[in-house]
């Protein structure tokens, strides 16, 4: 099969970072674990905590130490700030000022030993849109070396726009083996709701599905609770549609021609350990470690369905990574809790494949929340989180030649990011 070259400069130009929610990413690389409030306000450590409901979504085996069962609605609105330095000047990311994602966990205790849970999260996700110029060696038009005569309306591909919209249903079954430990299992369900990549040289959207598993467990023993939770890695197959913008280098052989077109996308597995300790009924501290399966998501390929041919690949390269998140609850009265967090996520995104989709860095995450029981069995949660990114200076010694842009000093720039994350969530236990 011919693999071209010029491809790299049209509509899937640097793809590794496209498919990288509508919200932005929150945690480095494209993983969003804001899974529930209570995680919102404690930087995500909640792997170990039997007692909170909002622990059922990083550990579904913490539903079995809740005598009652219960369903939290909510959800986040995230404001987002992407920015870049570059020759032609500074540039915003023109995404959307204001973002959502749903949140939803359904726990049904059957018997003693027995437990049902049902969750609905937005666990991964990017949105960064640059207009024409931020990137100058690949912006707008340019003479290219090939033996036809051109459009001079030819693009060179500059990424513009990248969503993807992910949801993520979780049913799982958990089983109290003892007084002191629970065991749980279930399905990741991923729905690819909507895909778009977009350059100045073409355009790519579409939809899809996939499936993973999950494992977790949790012990008890006194003041002191362990938890561990595993999701496995998981291929989202996306089918879409590839639009070219130049008919010119289609006629030429230069770019595949308009068509619909396949892609499998790695998602990474996920290992969370945690440990919680109660100092006093009112206060508890946990530390969780994350382990992010970033090496998954080493290659991206686009085939075309009317074709078959390769219309883009692209090696990411990305590593695995940790992160640290220290989370401290405080019972201020009995229908009050206080919540407080910071994280360190390290980023998975090396130099030599940087992308200016996932413009990506090691990231610090504090955050505050807090809880009020209501009646009836009725609770109000809400938490907020910063996020800040440590700036990202890029500088590459790769130039750039025309056959592929990530990784090269066609993106070289000075890159900074920071969010604000509020959420909000109704809890009814029965």
């Amino acid at each position: 099969m011919f693999q071209r070259q010029l491809p790299h400069a049209v509509a899937l130009t640097a793809a590794v970072g496209a498919f990288a929610v509508q919200a932005p990413a929150q945690a480095a690389g494209f993983a969003l674990p804001e899974a529930s409030i209570a995680g919102l306000g404690t930087a995500n450590a909640m792997v170990a905590n039997p007692d909170e409901t909002g622990a059922f979504a990083y550990n579904s085996a913490a539903i079995a130490f809740h005598d009652n069962s219960s369903i939290a609605v909510g959800g986040l609105l995230i404001s987002p700030s992407f920015s870049v330095r570059t020759a032609s000047g500074e540039h915003e990311s023109q995404g959307a000022d204001w973002l959502a994602t749903p949140q939803m966990q359904i726990a049904a205790r059957i018997n003693e030993r027995w437990s049902l849970g049902l969750g609905v999260s937005a666990p991964f996700g990017l949105e960064t849109r640059w207009e024409d110029g931020t990137f100058p060696a690949v912006s707008g038009t340019r003479t290219l070396a090939v033996p036809a005569p051109l459009d001079p309306e030819v693009p060179l591909g500059q990424p513009t726009a990248s969503k993807l919209e992910v949801i993520q249903i979780a049913p799982t079954v958990a089983y109290r083996v003892n007084d002191a430990l629970s065991v749980s299992a279930g399905l990741d369900l991923y729905w690819g709701k909507s895909a778009k990549l977009n350059s100045t040289a073409g355009q790519l959207s579409g939809d899809g599905a996939g499936v993973g598993f999950n494992l977790s467990a949790l012990y008890v023993q006194g003041p002191w609770s362990l938890g561990a939770s595993f999701h496995s890695a998981s291929s989202v197959g996306l089918d879409g549609h590839y639009v070219a913008n130049s008919q010119t280098l289609v006629a030429i052989g230069a770019a595949e021609q308009s068509q619909a077109a396949k892609i499998d996308f790695d998602l990474p597995w996920r290992l969370q350990l945690g440990v919680r300790y109660e100092f006093n009924p009112q206060l508890a501290v946990e530390f969780d470690w994350t382990r992010t399966g970033w090496t998954e998501f080493d290659t991206l390929e686009i085939k075309g369905r009317t074709t078959g041919d390769l219309i883009f690949a692209d090696t990411n390269g990305w590593t695995d990574t940790n992160a640290y998140r220290l989370g401290v609850t405080y019972q201020l009265r009995p229908d009050t809790q206080l919540r407080f967090g910071y994280a360190f996520d390290e980023t998975g995104q090396g130099d030599d494949h940087f992308s200016a989709r996932v413009p990506d860095n090691d990231r610090h995450l504090f955050s505050i929340g807090v809880a009020h029981s209501l009646d009836r069995g009725l609770s109000l949660e809400a938490g907020y989180m910063y996020v800040m990114a440590e700036d990202r200076n890029y500088r590459s010694n790769t130039a750039y030649s025309g056959h592929g842009v990530n990784g090269t000093d066609a993106l070289d720039g000075d890159y900074e990011m920071d969010a604000h994350i509020f959420g909000l969530e109704l809890v009814k236990v029965f």
